[in-house]
């Protein structure tokens, strides 16, 4: 078997395999790499030693039996008998559904998550959007701080497990989405710097020197990016990748990765005839991201909105912290704007950056399913101190309001697990970190975080602690009892709904209307001829929806249909869709 690693600073390369060693030589036709045959087959171990220093997982690993910091495996990826002929479901039309698959169940293995696909299907949802699953130390984390971008976590079953979750999802007639991390590497566990300038202090980031996307050696680190994403899409036959925080990539190249990554997405789409796409999350607001590449576009298929997040957010729960206070000025209004226009941050001063912001999305050529709206995702919930869902401090009519805004609104709706039943666990911040130096910094600058916004170091959960991550697991007996089973039901019909008329996954921005009424705290959506409006006062309002003669299709609460003079009677925190003739 041959074996190849790109070191470009070596003088020497050595390969470990199943205790075997061997010289590698230098590629004659490709600068900078080293390679070599041994003995090997499916789950021999094996590492590479750089200049006789200590023996390490290869970058391109498939497979880490015994974590970021061990020897990698063989993978013979032909092993896997696929069962399902999958022909691929496009992005729109589609209904996603995040989910985290360490407390998805307490088991937390992807083999378990399978077992679970079926309360999916049932739910209507198209795509399972998984978070991170490339290997991280310890057993339980958010995935966020992955290493080894071409393998599967171990604790969650390894790769041959993430084979059984798509066909078992591709049987059910589900996509499969990956959630995978470009922008920086977790600080434990991360060997490539001891193979070649992947990480540059030409640009700093968060998360200290940024991936080398521009200097020199770039051309390889491109490469490494770019081949991991199209091996998910190729080996594991997944349906798409969201990129995770791409304003953080720094790139200054005149072209730019994510061009480049999505030119290649597109071609492996032809070639395979599946469907494949990207969505980006972006705080830019910059319609380039998503517009096409013969427009100068990036060429992405899509992108999270948190705006819309934001804006819906506000208007249910009142919070003007942070972020939040660009909204709250009038939530409503903004909200409106961002059902019609996309983004509400599109060139307008954001006091909370203290400055301008976003730049115009051309609602007459971005098509509205290129942008996700959600209530709920993992970052809106966990990054909170306690991990609060909306369920925590909302009632259920305010809940209905939010899944009828998402569900019914023109962007592509994400739904964050547990949120269809108004799960009542929380989804906290929680790590696993084998280091006890970085488990005790990761504590303390939790805690120090939210100190500085008024919460008591101790009602700051312990990231660290097993019962921290014990407390986020759903809990799969709410769905059959109150009031979590009147919820669920309500997401299952906004579903039906939304795939049952064309009207609800029109992507012409241009068709969206909205009329609200600020102090009086409803909003009206005419979407073709579907009307959703939503009133999220405590007191009954009466909501114009114009004279045409309408028949009530869903409801939260009873109502009758609008009289003659077109007025809809909805009572408080309720919500409706309705038909016009």
């Amino acid at each position: 078997m041959q074996f190849d690693v790109w070191a470009p600073q070596a003088t020497r390369v050595t390969l470990h395999c199943d205790g075997a060693t061997r010289a590698l030589a230098r590629d004659p036709e490709r600068p900078d790499w080293w390679t070599g045959e041994t003995e090997a087959s499916d789950g021999s171990r094996y590492g590479f030693a750089v200049d006789d220093g200590p023996v390490l997982p290869d970058p391109r690993s498939r497979r880490q039996p015994d974590g970021p910091d061990g020897l990698s495996a063989v993978v013979d990826q032909g092993a896997y008998a696929w069962r399902v002929e999958w022909s691929g479901r496009p992005l729109q039309g589609a209904v996603l559904y995040e989910l985290h698959v360490g407390t998805y169940t307490p088991e937390g293995t992807l083999d378990a998550a399978a077992d679970r696909l079926g309360h999916l299907a049932a739910l209507g949802v198209t795509h399972v959007e998984l978070m991170p699953l490339c290997p991280f130390p310890g057993t339980h984390g958010w995935g966020y701080e992955g290493v080894s971008l071409w393998a599967v976590h171990e604790p969650y079953g390894g790769p041959a497990a993430l084979k059984r979750f798509v066909d078992r999802a591709h049987a059910l007639g589900l996509g499969v989405v990956l959630d995978v991390v470009h922008n920086h590497l977790g600080p434990s566990g991360n060997h490539l710097p001891a193979f070649g300038p992947y990480f540059t202090d030409t640009h700093h980031t968060p998360w200290g020197a940024a991936v080398n996307l521009d200097a020199a050696g770039s051309d390889e680190v491109r490469a490494f990016l770019l081949g991991s994403a199209l091996a998910w899409l190729e080996d594991f036959r997944l349906d798409g990748l969201r990129l995770d925080a791409v304003h953080a990539l720094r790139d200054t190249r005149a072209y730019p990765f994510l061009e480049e990554l999505s030119r290649a997405v597109d071609r492996l789409a032809a070639e395979t005839g599946r469907p494949l796409f990207l969505i980006a999350e972006s705080d830019l607001n910059d319609p380039r991201v998503i517009a096409p590449r013969e427009r100068h576009g990036l060429g992405l298929h899509g992108q999270w909105n948190d705006d819309f997040h934001h804006a819906l957010h506000t208007a249910l729960t009142g919070e003007s912290q942070g972020y939040y206070a660009d909204f709250a000025r009038a939530p409503l209004a903004a909200l409106a704007k961002t059902l019609e226009g996309g983004f509400f941050h599109d060139g307008t001063y954001s006091a909370f950056r203290g400055r301008r912001h976003g730049r115009p999305l051309d609602r007459s050529r971005v098509a509205a399913h290129r942008l996700l709206g959600y209530s709920q995702t993992h970052d809106q919930i966990g990054n909170r101190a306690q991990g609060d869902r909306l369920a925590a401090s909302l009632p259920p009519g305010l809940l209905a309001c939010a899944a009828a805004l998402t569900l019914a609104g023109p962007f592509t709706p994400m739904l964050f697990m547990g949120e269809e039943w108004a799960a009542s666990t929380p989804w906290q911040f929680f790590t696993d970190h084998t280091d006890p130096q970085l488990a005790d910094a990761v504590r303390r600058g939790r805690r120090r975080e939210f100190a500085a916004h008024g919460w008591a170091e101790e009602d700051v959960p312990d990231p660290q602690d097993p019962a921290t991550r014990a407390r986020s697991c759903l809990d799969w007996s709410e769905p059959e009892r109150e009031p979590h089973a009147r919820v669920l039901a309500w997401y299952r019909a906004l579903i039906t709904l939304r795939h049952s008329h064309p009207d609800l996954t029109d992507p012409d921005l241009t068709d969206v209307h909205a009329t609200f009424e600020e102090p009086s705290r409803w909003l009206a959506l005419r979407r073709g001829d579907l009307r959703l409006a939503v009133n999220l006062a405590p007191t009954p309002a009466d909501i114009p929806l114009g004279p045409r003669p309408a028949r009530v299709l869903a409801s939260w609460d009873p109502v009758e249909p609008p009289g003659p003079d077109g007025l809809l009677r909805l009572p408080g925190e309720s919500c409706a869709v309705l038909e016009q003739d």
